[in-house]
């Protein structure tokens, strides 16, 4: 059984992040959405809204798909998983990049573990969930880059923190 993990903050999830999962579960038997925390990063939701967030945008994905939170170095994470590939997603050339260098050092740290790299579809690849966030906090449209479900929760926690720029 080939078991694939995709790793993220998923804050929130965008439908590039769904695109990489849909496409990513087609690559293995069982896909393992890995939920993590990310110290440079400031959430807007916790990780178990995350998760619940993940679970209800995947339910109508076909294959083995399970969510999971972590708080480590993901190839331990993969490793726990039975995992032999991390799939991530590439929108431009600076992920690129930074990818590539985090695909050599996991690799230095768990050669058995191969990362496997999905070019996000090119209607999707400028979607960044730091952007959606950012233009929600100042009243801005985000329906085109996330679910209208995931549009409503991001709303109501703007309207929780305060719109930005009022």
């Amino acid at each position: 059984m080939r078991t694939g993990v995709y790793p993220g903050t998923f804050d929130p999830i965008t439908l590039g992040h769904i695109d990489i999962i849909r496409r990513g579960a087609k690559l293995v038997d069982r896909l393992v959405i890995g939920v993590t925390t990310n110290p440079s990063k400031s959430p807007m939701f916790t990780v178990e809204e995350r998760m619940a967030m993940v679970r209800r945008e995947i339910a109508g994905i076909e294959g083995d798909l399970s969510v999971v939170s972590f708080d480590s170095l993901l190839m331990d994470f993969a490793e726990r998983q039975g995992a032999s590939m991390i799939v991530r997603g590439l929108r431009a050339v600076a992920d690129f990049e930074y990818e590539y260098q985090m695909a050599g050092m996991n690799q230095q740290l768990n050669d058995r573990i191969e990362t496997v790299f999905l070019m996000a579809d090119v209607s999707l690849q400028p979607i960044a969930s730091r952007l959606v966030k950012e233009i929600a906090l100042y009243g801005g449209e985000i329906g085109r880059f996330v679910t209208p479900a995931v549009a409503i929760d991001v709303a109501a926690r703007v309207e929780r923190m305060g719109r930005k720029g009022s």
